[in-house]
């Protein structure tokens, strides 16, 4: 009787976290429906001028991606020797870099809408993160890829990073700055200002 209950325990136990992980996966489409459709396609769609369309980048930028999060990993390492002025320094340089960089490249989808392909399990050790797969159809060749990593962090879901057409945002940043603080005399420091250059 004792390994019938424990049994029928488990399968419990098994049914609410698969049915918990089934919900995280619709919240964290749901989520990216509407980041898509509210801050990309009408967006880059509408007649504003690029002062407000930049505006507007930062506020979804601001919200909806979590930085502090993907900052640290793109440092990786360095982020743990890094001092509270070089992570604050960083973490703004690296949001002022992104938000110039992917309003720009999400200029590319003007005119065009995100189909949405489901969802994947992503690999974390709190498996608190998931991939949203959709495409963009082009007018010319195959639709463009873009798949979103998305963390639900308690009260809301953020973007941890971007794929698009298998090139990742976070890992391609990593591997790139990276290597620059290995071979700056500056480390960090050179870095940022690096970083800071490339803005203007």
């Amino acid at each position: 009787m004792k390994k019938i209950l424990a049994f029928i325990f488990s399968a419990f136990l098994l049914m609410t976290s698969e049915a918990k992980a089934d919900i995280d996966a619709v919240k964290a489409e749901n989520f990216i429906k509407n980041v898509t459709k509210q801050g990309i396609e009408e967006l880059i769609n509408s007649d504003v001028s690029e002062v407000e369309k930049k505006a507007r980048f930062t506020k979804l930028f601001n919200e909806d991606l979590d930085l502090d999060f993907i900052g640290k990993f793109v440092l990786g390492r360095y982020w743990r020797t890094a001092n509270e002025k070089q992570r604050k320094e960083f973490i703004d340089v690296y949001r002022k870099l992104n938000i110039q960089t992917w309003s720009e490249r999400f200029n590319e989808f003007k005119g065009k809408h995100f189909e949405f392909l489901g969802t994947e399990k992503a690999n974390s050790k709190a498996n608190d993160q998931v991939y949203v797969n959709t495409q963009v159809p082009m007018q010319e060749g195959e639709p463009a890829s873009v798949k979103w990593r998305v963390k639900d962090v308690g009260s809301k879901m953020q973007i941890v990073d971007i794929i698009i057409e298998n090139v990742s945002l976070a890992i391609t940043a990593q591997k790139e700055y990276t290597s620059y603080i290995q071979k700056s005399p500056d480390g960090i420091d050179g870095l940022i200002k690096d970083l800071k250059a490339k803005l203007k």
